[in-house]
């Protein structure tokens, strides 16, 4: 035979699992990191909230009744978290918090 160059059956069997090793080491630890991502958005939207709150306070000098003003008229794009639970606001204080 020729001088024939490529991979043997067995070194494709290696690479194949040196690859799965490392996307069974992998996978668990992206949805771990799921959950603080989405607790930490949650944060930084109590954050954005609170600021929009105020903007809107010295623009209309109250504070919204609800969230709902505040997305309707563009201070906000959303008032749910990344997990689906909706802001906590209470109007008297013009506060934002968490839903957790």
């Amino acid at each position: 035979m020729k001088n024939q160059k490529g991979f043997t059956l067995i070194e494709m069997l290696i690479v194949l699992l040196i690859i799965s090793v490392l996307l069974v080491i992998t996978i668990p630890n992206l949805a771990k990191n799921n959950e603080t991502i989405r607790s930490k958005g949650c944060e930084a939207l109590v954050l954005t909230a609170e600021a929009q709150v105020q903007a809107y306070k010295i623009d209309q000098d109250t504070f919204p009744e609800s969230l709902d003003i505040l997305v309707t008229e563009k201070y906000l794009k959303q008032k749910t978290c990344p997990n689906g639970k909706e802001l906590n606001y209470v109007p008297d204080t013009g506060t934002v918090t968490n839903p957790n």
